[in-house]
């Protein structure tokens, strides 16, 4: 009979993760392959249950493995775009069996709500047009906050330092003992200006970007630490450094 190695393949696979986010050399070569597919639009290339999902597919593993493993009541998604992503999140607590996914953007364009609205998981989503900061529209997704719900919080929409900042301020607090603030995009402050993607609505260079207003955001807070393991193992992805577990009520 063979021995149950579940928990010696756990403990060397978070090793492994760990190991690999102290590889600056593999990092570097990462962020080099990733300015070269930004010229083929690569994170627009994936779909979820066929509508665009615009990340990265590490990023997609990462966060359905936090949502499993937490298992949130609340999942706050700000930054709606096409929808793929609010649908992968509800997909996951549909399987999960509870919870649901409010989806925040200030502009949800009638085919984009069409394409959530009409899918198969649509029953656990609630969309809130409007401004993320806005404090009626904050006021909204506190509403849809049952008592004593576990929140998680996904913070993916106008990527500029300050608006991320106000973003972290305004919605960290309402993440959970346990469960997680990730916020997107935060490779945009590890590229060099040559690399920044130039092809989007707007240019966030370095220190103008999510990951400088998560780290400030972190510095103010004792709620929250970056996972190790879980940052340590996104190569090719948008979001490194972006998963903040709260450790503190």
């Amino acid at each position: 009979m063979a021995n149950d190695d579940r928990k010696e393949f756990a403990e060397t696979t978070t090793a492994q993760a760990i190991a690999l986010g102290g590889d600056r050399s593999v990092f570097d070569q990462s962020t080099d392959l990733i300015t070269q597919l930004d010229r083929y639009d690569y994170s627009y290339l994936w779909t979820w249950m066929g509508v665009p999902i615009i990340q990265m597919p590490a990023d997609i593993m990462a966060t359905q493995e936090v949502i499993w493993n937490t298992q949130p009541d609340i999942i706050i998604e700000v930054g709606v775009a096409r929808g793929g992503s609010v649908l992968m999140m509800a997909s996951m607590l549909k399987l999960i069996g509870k919870g649901r996914v409010i989806g925040v953007d200030i502009d949800i364009r009638p085919h984009n709500r069409d394409s959530i609205e009409s899918n198969p998981v649509s029953d656990r989503i609630t969309l809130i047009e409007g401004g993320s900061v806005d404090p009626e529209i904050l006021d909204r997704v506190k509403a849809e906050i049952p008592d004593g719900a576990s929140v998680m919080v996904v913070l993916d929409s106008d990527h500029s330092y300050d608006h991320v900042l106000k973003e972290c301020r305004a919605y960290g607090p309402l993440v959970t003992m346990g469960q997680y603030l990730i916020v997107a995009d935060t490779l945009l402050g590890f590229l060099s200006e040559d690399q920044t993607p130039k092809k989007r609505s707007h240019t966030w260079l370095k220190g103008n970007e999510p990951l400088a207003a998560a780290q400030q955001y972190l510095s103010e807070s004792e709620r929250f630490e970056v996972d190790e393991a879980l940052n340590g193992k996104l190569v090719l992805s948008s979001s490194p450094q972006g998963y903040c577990k709260c450790v503190k009520p």
